[in-house]
């Protein structure tokens, strides 16, 4: 590899790391200074780069700054009416005492087949919330296994963007690459929770005071949360979790005393998740039916499908904008009693707005560092480096797509990169397509970082910076991506 763009990388990454540990600059600094040095290593002329960071701050926004807005607009509706503790209390009757992790996990792996991460766990996290706040512990555990459980199935099951132009590149048949995606995430789902259960009541301490305070409230976190119930290190019982300690605060205190003459507000299960079910179905069928229409075309992932009249309308409403614009409305409407007055819905969206301007702000720097190192060529590089060692055929397209990932952050480039350089040699490496594909997508799940926008929406979400943050979610996303190795040469034996 060029040493040039080596030493680019290893000075961009090792930038954001000093100035976020070691001065009083926030991350959204950090990684715009990264964006510079990174670019003038490299060697790439000074307009360049500024076009890059302004190129790259500019396409993060428009595909995920809008869906931040709206989705934490809806998560403040969520809470203030009560709807939000209402599907909290929902999630912990379903799985049970002890189990609020698996709840979480497996929602997020459902959720995200079709939806975006970023989305997703924009959509999900109120939930992990007001679950933490019944129970008096555990949110870092919670939001670690949402966030890594979405992880799963956006990385390797289709319909999800990524996966399908994996699948149309290197040819694999589309059905068999969904039911082995499937099988990969069900097998690594456990580890998924097994980490979170294990580092999250290591980082219950970590949270951040605004954070800790939106979750569990000004009252003072029960003894054990920092470092587990019991011994230091060991992980919270969530199921031990003392509800009686505190007198609960009324989940839609905020709405105020109802005026004379009004129905007390009550909020079921039910009218709770319409908010929420909504726009994920919509986002769903949009999804499916792109997918099924590409299938009968016989264009899956080709730049010349044109949809026909169906999928065209349904991308319209089932766009995550245009979808969550509806639930912000359903909410508004129908979790809001009516003598909620105007003025406070604009109050509490107002809110809303100021709490996701530093994630959408970070969000674009990611992006912005991202595209520098795309444009600067440091992961083309890395992908031709290494398609040209000695390897066990599967684990070609496996590093490749995993270096990729730490040069530039997005999981989906990765993977796409990974097959657009693997594809010419599969008959050379003596593997089929399907496995190559797999192959792709689960290394790209490798050391999520500074770099990738989804590591700045976990980990602003959670309250987490620094060493807290990548013990969290760098350490969970690496769990799996080594635990899909073995997956990996197993499956070679049979495919």
């Amino acid at each position: 590899m060029d040493l040039q763009l080596l030493a680019a990388l290893v000075l961009g990454i090792a930038t954001i790391i000093v100035i976020v540990l070691r001065t009083r600059l926030d991350a959204f600094v950090a990684l715009l200074v990264a964006s510079l040095v990174t670019g003038f290593v490299a060697g790439a002329p000074a307009t360049e780069i500024l076009d890059s960071i302004t190129a790259g701050f500019g396409t993060t926004l428009g595909s995920i700054g809008i869906v931040i807005g709206l989705g934490v607009g809806l998560g403040k509706i969520l809470e203030v009416s009560g709807a939000a503790d209402a599907l909290a209390r929902m999630f912990v009757r379903a799985f049970g005492k002890g189990r609020e992790p698996w709840a979480m996990g497996t929602t997020g792996a459902v959720v995200s087949i079709p939806v975006f991460c970023d989305s997703g766990y924009v959509i999900m996290n109120p939930l992990a919330r007001s679950i933490a706040r019944v129970k008096r512990a555990g949110y870092v555990t919670l939001a670690l296994a949402l966030g890594c459980g979405m992880t799963l199935t956006h990385h390797l099951v289709p319909p999800t963007p990524g996966p399908l132009g994996v699948a149309g590149i290197l040819g694999a048949e589309l059905g068999a690459l969904v039911l082995a995606g499937l099988a990969f995430s069900v097998v690594l789902l456990p580890l998924v929770i097994g980490y979170a259960r294990w580092m999250g009541p290591k980082l219950e301490s970590e949270i951040s005071d605004e954070v800790r305070e939106a979750v569990y409230g000004k009252a003072a976190v029960p003894a054990g949360v920092g470092g587990g119930s019991g011994s230091a290190g060991a992980p919270a019982d969530l199921s031990k979790a003392d509800d009686t300690a505190d007198p609960e605060p009324d989940p839609a205190a905020a709405l105020g005393t109802p005026p004379p003459g009004a129905k007390p507000h009550r909020m079921t299960p039910g009218l709770a998740v319409l908010p929420l079910l909504v726009p994920l179905l919509l986002i769903v069928a949009n999804t499916v039916a792109s997918a099924i229409d590409q299938n009968r075309q016989d264009a899956i992932g080709s730049d010349e499908y044109e949809p026909s009249a169906l999928p065209k309308a349904l991308a319209f409403i089932g766009s995550p904008v245009v979808a969550l614009l509806i639930g912000i409305v359903l909410a508004v409407y129908v979790l809001l009693p009516r003598w909620t007055t105007r003025t406070q819905v604009g109050g509490w969206l107002s809110e809303a707005a100021a709490s996701a301007g530093l994630i959408i702000l970070i969000t674009g720097a990611g992006g912005a560092l991202g595209q520098v190192l795309r444009d600067t060529g440091v992961g083309d590089e890395l992908a031709e480096a290494i398609s040209s060692w000695s390897l066990p055929g599967v684990l070609v397209p496996f590093l490749i797509a995993s270096l990729v990932r730490v040069a530039q952050g997005s999981g989906t480039v990765a993977m796409i990169t990974a097959a657009s350089v693997t594809a010419p040699l599969v008959d050379g490496l003596g593997i089929s397509a399907l496995l190559a594909a797999l192959a792709c997508c689960a290394g790209s799940m490798v050391f999520s970082y500074f770099n990738d926008s989804y590591f700045w929406v976990v980990t602003r979400f959670t309250g987490l910076d620094g060493v807290a943050a990548i013990r969290g979610w760098s350490g969970i996303t690496t769990a799996v991506w080594l635990g899909s190795l073995p997956l990996l040469l197993v499956a070679s034996t049979f495919i």
